[in-house]
């Protein structure tokens, strides 16, 4: 496969990424991603994905927290098997996530990943974000009672 078709492959595969999570069509994970996926991400050291079922969990969970979440991709970067990308989240928190209660504020954030593709499909994910930044818009940071 030249570089120029495995780079409009992939960019078609992320754009599925993102249709999938967008319409809550998890079952299709697997026509984008290996079933040995793993995710790696500084921003949730407790969460671990090293499966396709880790991952739905994951999305799962974070569906219950922002229920109308939208990832709009913003600008993707193509080189080889690797696919750099800036997105942006949005969605209201209606619901518990982790140790903060739903607060019912919106949260719009850019956040930073890497794909890493094997034989076609998302074989690794890192991603990146501003956890106080979205806290902040949130309404949890500074916690309360916390001196600025």
């Amino acid at each position: 496969m030249s570089d120029t078709t495995k780079i409009e492959a992939h960019k078609v595969t992320v754009e599925r990424w993102m249709e999938i999570f967008n319409s809550r069509d998890f079952d299709a994970l697997p026509e984008v991603c290996l079933p040995d996926l793993v995710r790696h991400c500084p921003a949730t050291p407790d969460v671990t994905v090293r499966s396709l079922e880790d991952m739905v969990a994951f999305l799962e969970e974070d569906l219950k927290a922002v229920p109308d979440s939208v990832i709009a991709l913003k600008m993707g970067v193509y080189e080889g098997d690797f696919v750099g990308f800036w997105a942006n989240y949005s969605g209201a928190q209606t619901g518990q996530m982790g140790p903060f209660p739903p607060s019912g504020k919106r949260v719009d954030c850019d956040f930073a990943g890497m794909f890493r593709f094997e034989n076609g499909k998302i074989a690794e994910i890192w991603v990146t974000w501003d956890n106080i930044d979205i806290l902040t818009q949130l309404g949890h940071f500074p916690p309360p009672g916390a001196q600025v």
